[in-house]
């Protein structure tokens, strides 16, 4: 029996009997990989078997997963079939809310543009939410490591009380996103830097009260960057 070129879907033979066997297991797996989302990526031990979901095997896979790394695990019939990916597929990691990209050799998170060796720019969005108390809140969760920051947004998830408004920036610049913020609840901060800022080292944000100090509410934080990574080792 012959398969398709791209996706490996059984092709019907002349003259073959029960050909509802081959055209539903087509159609099983047309509904799993054209699907385009994954349950998780990375995971080296095989998870309970649900009918339908697509997992990307990770590194160093045990039991029925051993020996399928990158591949994609699609549950079926209470086992597990295997497709490996080829350069170019892309799928949304639906327990990271992020975009993989398949370069070949590996999967890349959050990439828009990639070289035969490896080199991948990566466009990601790190969201997280933050308690804000006293004259200026510092966040735990930093600005990564040579991003280059398109912009910093935030909306108002807990009303905020003890600030007239409050500014969104970071130490060295803390209006840099924004200022004169309202304090209501679904309240919008949209801080496009005016030129893509580079950051060397982890950074914390800082959100800075006006007229007092936040004696409570809570920020939904967005940091929207892009990265870049060297090519693959030789």
């Amino acid at each position: 029996m012959a398969d398709t070129a791209n996706l490996v879907l059984p092709l019907l033979d002349a003259a073959q009997a029960q050909k509802h066997v081959t055209v539903n297991e087509a159609l099983a797996r047309v509904d799993a990989l054209g699907f385009g989302a994954v349950a998780s990526i990375g995971q080296t031990t095989p998870p309970s078997v649900a009918d339908g979901a697509v997992h990307i095997v990770g590194d160093g896979a045990l039991g029925e997963w051993s020996g399928q790394d990158h591949a994609l695990a699609i549950g079926s019939n209470g086992g597990w079939s295997f497709y490996a990916p080829r350069a170019g597929w892309s799928v949304w990691a639906l327990s990271l809310n992020e975009i993989y990209v398949f370069d070949g050799t590996t999967w890349r998170a959050g990439a828009v543009a990639m070289s035969s060796g490896g080199a991948v720019t990566s466009e990601r969005v790190l969201e997280f939410d933050q308690t804000l108390s006293g004259a200026v809140t510092t966040t735990a969760t930093q600005i990564p490591d040579k991003a280059i920051v398109l912009g910093i947004t935030a909306r108002v998830i807990t009303e905020i009380s003890g600030a007239s408004s409050w500014s969104l920036g970071v130490a060295s610049s803390p209006d840099r996103y924004g200022s004169g913020f309202g304090t209501a609840l679904n309240t919008l901060a949209e801080g496009v830097t005016g030129q893509p800022l580079a950051y060397y080292g982890g950074t914390a944000l800082e959100v800075t009260a006006t007229g007092g100090g936040f004696s409570a509410g809570q920020l939904r934080i967005a940091i929207h960057y892009q990265s870049i990574a060297a090519p693959r080792a030789v």
